[in-house]
């Protein structure tokens, strides 16, 4: 028999905020880079051709001012080819320099083009690199359980798909390229000034040590606070979202001002941590650019005493020797910009990999049972649960639906309606107990399979900035019109439909804003109808339409509800009387169970609240619907 899908612990769907070590985010993240390993390859190699090339200009250069001093001075050193030749005395000396001109004038063109060609190489690369990271994260959030969105803000699930995505490919770009062209950059700015001149090139590069020291100190310095920055990013993402789903509130209750403050504040929070950063930077720079700068005063000092010894040409020598070691610097100084980045990446690659590391709580078992009935039959088997395990929300629920029966369920706000309808599908796995679907252990199941078998209707009716149609066929993209007509026809949705400007291609606005209540609901009937489920569920499906249209809808469902097991979470008792049976919940537990006649018979938790409800006197549809009923 196929193992059950265990349950982790409710606290494990949270993301989790302690630090990973950077030494394994740095490996993940390798490991990431690895899958662009050709077109890494390829900048960096660019950029050596680019390094060479700038090389072969100055060398040039230096050789152009060798030229000229002898010219002017003729008892000074004989120029020389970069490669070590001497150059023949017999050539005019302007004719030397206009070829010396043309030949770095044409390395300056091979430079431009090969130095747009390595753009948009990375370019390309960076986008390949956030769009595959983006739908990875994506993909996983699919397949993440109803808990992990319970336990986390959708602000900062959104932040990371959106920012911390791009933080994390700047590991690649801005790091391991940056890091691979900067280390060959400097090995050949090295040999360089080597072949040039070996005591030089040690005295003047005496202080480097001390900017590998500074940047490691940055790095631990910066780390805590790009980590902090991203939260406050969070937290100021949360008030936009909250304020565009909660306008209304907003403006019913004239808050503008007060929403105005909150997110100004929110909005200077993470502009003032950014300038702590800054801050950081902005002192570290400065030290990094003095160190090099002592590194050009030994050159000048040193450097020119061998010119006036004669150890050292002018061009050759000391000119080309100052723009090495000036370019030598400009690659050190990337030590900023690559400890920046690598802190950046680093704090975007925790948060994103905190996503891609949650655990998927509710799987399909590897050997699943696909029963090859459709029946419809509900069994609930010493079910208990609870979103936290010190609080259950459910506790020993045990009952048995028979296929095309209609159950309805009753309680008080908090008795657990919602959450036992949503066991069913597995949106969660029960702490104790078992739910059979057609005789089969739910947790046995493929969960494809499984809610194909469920048409689902639920307190919020969510609508896609798509077509009416598209909306109605979500569940099964590939239906007929017939088929969309006709599930509308029964949600008692297609009247309105067609009294839209355009139909069923009539485009519904972001949450369905274009809609009433009661429209959306009969959209989110029909999509649920259309599966042509074997099990309905109904959670408070008619809670924002007015007792006619109730009626409407549920005289229209009578024929679609024929042959299903149908779950009603309701309260009005014009609908409770419709039902087969009634299942009263008081606290997460069953405390009555029988028809509406029979409950409304008792002297119970239904009777009483029946009674109210007439008390209170919800017209006549309801008066006469119960007492029909009974």
């Amino acid at each position: 028999m196929p193992a059950l899908v265990t349950t982790p612990s409710p606290g494990s769907a949270r993301l989790a905020t302690h630090d990973t070590p950077n030494s394994v985010l740095i490996r993940r993240m390798l490991a990431l880079a690895w899958r662009y390993r050709a077109a890494c390859v390829r900048v960096v190699i660019q950029q050596l051709f680019l390094v060479v090339l700038s090389l072969s200009g100055l060398g040039l250069t230096g050789l152009g001012i060798d030229v000229i001093r002898r010219a002017a001075a003729p008892l000074a050193a004989a120029p020389r080819w970069p490669w070590g030749s001497a150059i023949s005395t017999a050539w005019p000396p302007l004719l030397l320099v206009g070829g010396i001109a043309l030949a770095i004038l044409l390395l300056a063109l091979v430079q431009s083009t090969l130095r747009y060609h390595t753009t948009l190489v990375v370019a390309r690369l960076s986008q390949q690199i956030v769009v595959q990271l983006r739908s990875d994260v994506y993909d996983k959030l699919q397949h993440l359980s109803f808990r992990f969105f319970d336990a986390n803000e959708t602000s900062s699930i959104i932040n990371r798909v959106a920012g911390d995505v791009q933080a994390m490919r700047l590991f690649v770009d801005g790091v391991i390229i940056e890091v691979l062209t900067v280390l060959l950059s400097l090995a050949v700015y090295l040999a360089y000034m080597l072949s040039i001149h070996v005591g030089l090139t040690l005295a003047s590069l005496a202080t480097t040590p001390l900017l590998w020291i500074c940047a490691v100190w940055f790095s631990r310095v910066v780390k805590p606070a790009y980590r902090h920055n991203r939260q406050l990013s969070d937290q100021m993402i949360l008030t936009l979202c909250e304020n565009a789903q909660g306008v209304q509130v907003v403006k019913g209750f004239a808050r503008q001002q007060g929403e105005i403050a909150k997110f100004r504040a929110a909005n200077r929070a993470v502009q003032d941590h950014k300038r702590t950063i800054f801050h950081k930077i902005s002192l570290f720079q400065p030290g990094m650019g003095l160190l090099t700068q002592l590194n050009l005063a030994v050159l000048l000092g040193y450097g020119g005493y061998l010119v006036i010894q004669g150890e050292l040409r002018l061009g050759e020598g000391l000119f080309v020797f100052a723009n090495l070691l000036q370019e030598f610097a400009n690659q050190i100084g990337q030590i900023t910009n690559i400890t920046n980045s690598i802190q950046a990446s680093l704090t975007g690659a925790q948060r994103v990999f905190e996503v891609l590391d949650a655990p998927v709580e509710v799987v399909s078992p590897a050997m699943p049972v696909r029963p090859r009935l459709r029946r419809g039959s509900v069994a609930f088997e010493q079910v208990s649960f609870g979103y936290r395990s010190e609080r259950p929300v459910l506790e020993q629920i045990d009952f048995a639906v028979r296929p095309g029966q209609c159950v309805a369920i009753v309680g008080a706000t908090g008795a657990g309606k919602s959450t036992l309808l949503e066991l069913i599908p597995r949106f969660y796995d029960p702490s104790a107990g078992r739910i059979l679907v057609d005789g089969v252990d739910v947790r046995r199941m493929d969960l494809g399979d499984l809610r194909g078998r469920i048409g689902m209707v639920f307190q919020q009716n969510f609508l896609f900035s798509n077509t009416v149609a598209a909306n109605i066929a979500f569940g099964n993209p590939s239906a007929t019109s017939a088929a969309i007509r006709e599930a509308a026809r029964l949600a008692a949705a297609d009247e309105f439909i067609r009294q839209l400007p355009d139909g069923y291609e009539t485009m519904v606005g972001e949450y369905g804003s274009n809609l009433s209540g009661g429209q959306r609901q009969r959209l989110a009937l029909a999509r649920a109808l259309l599966m042509q489920p074997a099990i309905l569920l109904l959670d408070d499906a008619t809670s924002a339409v007015d007792s006619e249209t109730e009626h409407e809808i549920f005289s229209a469902m009578t024929q679609a509800m024929h042959d299903r097991t149908s779950f009603v979470v309701a309260h009005r008792l014009s609908t409770l009387a419709r039902a087969d049976w009634v299942v009263v919940l008081e606290a997460g537990r069953i405390v009555e169970m029988g028809t509406h006649a029979q409950l409304l018979a008792g002297d119970g938790h239904y009777h009483r609240a029946a009674r109210v409800q007439l008390a209170e006197g919800n017209g006549d549809h309801v008066g006469s619907a119960s007492r029909e009923a009974a």
